[in-house]
């Protein structure tokens, strides 16, 4: 039998049962859908987040206290003593420029409402070293970080919550943990997550911070040394400056490890993709149960159509055709039920990404789902070989029938 001829017996055969045929391939017009879907919705949620570690810059340092791959007997937090060390060009000429960070999240309150966000403390080089833009008044000067000014700088989102609006803010006072915190700059808009949305941040002078904020046993402490290095080429450089200089600040031997980790860039990229990958197949594999279960539904249904044309099988090998022939049309009929469910499940898939898109965007979340042609492919080639493997058995069960016995099946 020619593949054509087979090819047209099972369109005839699907149309002749329509409802039915609907109903086989819907188990793989969800799992297609789903796959697309999730694999698209993964793919841009990395996109995203490599996006917005990569927007901060390619040159970044992330000095954290405490060693993270090893145990240390007595860890020791980071200190302002670090940043100054740090900050010496004589003995790291490839840093440009350190910042100490304090990080908390509290309530901000101005005439009776208030906002739960993150609040920063750090020094002036924050600013160009997390290239935030001062769209009115200016960023804390050095002056006001030396003096422990109670000044704020805030994102245009927490201005627009708190005053209902963006601008004319500088002078407002806030109050936070209690404090009032004079408003001297609003930041240009930069967008963000409701996790890490500099739109809603605060940033005081880390002086501010340490002593009305976040009281620390020590006024020193610090929760995190950020170092930019001169430029990319210059990284491994200033890493090992760095590194260098903190060992020789913490007067740590040879012998002994360091008692604090130093990350850059490069690593947060690398762990946010492998945490969106291993999500994304996680999620895409239990989409494809569906796939397996819109695949039992084809041979259930095949089996049912091997016992309604029994015999019709039996008259065909009477009048000469092969076991080759009858395995061949059912084989079509089951293969072509697949490939429409997976053509049916690339359009679910693409809607309901699409969907999830607009709804990302209405809620302000930078999320734009990507459907790459891979996983449309792998979807669409997966479910058509699912539809050949689960139909084998009820195809190779007509080719054995016995002509005989098949006519005279009632």
């Amino acid at each position: 039998m020619k593949l054509f001829q087979a090819l047209k017996e099972a369109i005839s055969s699907i149309n002749s049962n329509r409802t039915r045929s609907l109903l086989t391939i819907l188990g793989i017009v969800i799992g297609v859908g789903a796959v697309i879907a999730l694999m698209a919705i993964g793919q841009g949620a990395q996109q995203t987040i490599t996006g917005q570690i990569e927007s901060i810059g390619t040159n970044l340092i992330y000095v954290m206290g405490g060693n993270m791959t090893e145990d240390v007997t007595n860890p020791r937090d980071l200190s302002m003593l670090d940043v100054k060390a740090l900050e010496n060009r004589n003995r790291a000429p490839n840093i440009q420029a350190v910042s100490p960070l304090l990080k908390t999240f509290t309530a901000v309150k101005y005439s009776g409402k208030s906002e739960n966000t993150a609040v920063y403390g750090s020094s002036t080089s924050y600013q160009k070293i997390m290239n935030l833009e001062i769209a009115e008044g200016a960023f804390f000067s050095e002056t006001e970080v030396m003096s422990g000014a109670s000044v704020a700088v805030i994102g245009p989102e927490l201005a627009q919550r708190l005053l209902g609006r963006s601008s004319n803010v500088v002078g407002v006072s806030l109050r936070i943990n209690g404090h009032p915190f004079r408003v001297v700059g609003v930041t240009v808009a930069k967008g963000g997550s409701q996790f890490n949305n500099p739109d809603l941040s605060v940033y005081l002078p880390i002086t501010a911070m340490q002593l009305r904020v976040q009281r620390a046993e020590s006024a020193d402490k610090v929760e995190l040394i950020i170092v930019q290095a001169r430029n990319s080429e210059s990284m491994d450089a200033a890493i090992k400056e760095t590194n260098t200089i903190l060992r020789a600040s913490h007067h740590l031997s040879p012998r002994q490890p360091n008692d604090f980790t130093i990350t850059n860039q490069e690593d947060f990229l690398s762990i946010a993709s492998s945490v969106t990958n291993v999500l994304t197949f996680f999620l895409s594999g239990i989409a494809a149960i569906s796939l397996l279960v819109g695949g039992i539904g084809i041979m259930n249904i095949m089996l049912v159509s091997v016992s309604e044309r029994t015999q019709e099988i039996g008259l065909r090998k009477a009048l000469g055709a092969r076991k080759a022939d009858i395995k061949l049309q059912f084989l079509t009929e089951s293969a072509l039920l697949s490939l429409i469910g997976g053509a049916l499940g690339i359009g679910l898939g693409w809607a309901l990404s699409g969907s999830v898109g607009v709804i990302a965007a209405r809620s302000g979340t930078p999320l734009v789902p990507v459907i790459g042609l891979g996983s449309v492919l792998l979807a669409t080639l997966f479910s058509a070989a699912i539809g050949v493997f689960f139909g084998l058995y009820p195809a190779s069960r007509a080719a054995n029938l016995e002509p005989v016995e098949a006519l005279r099946h009632e």
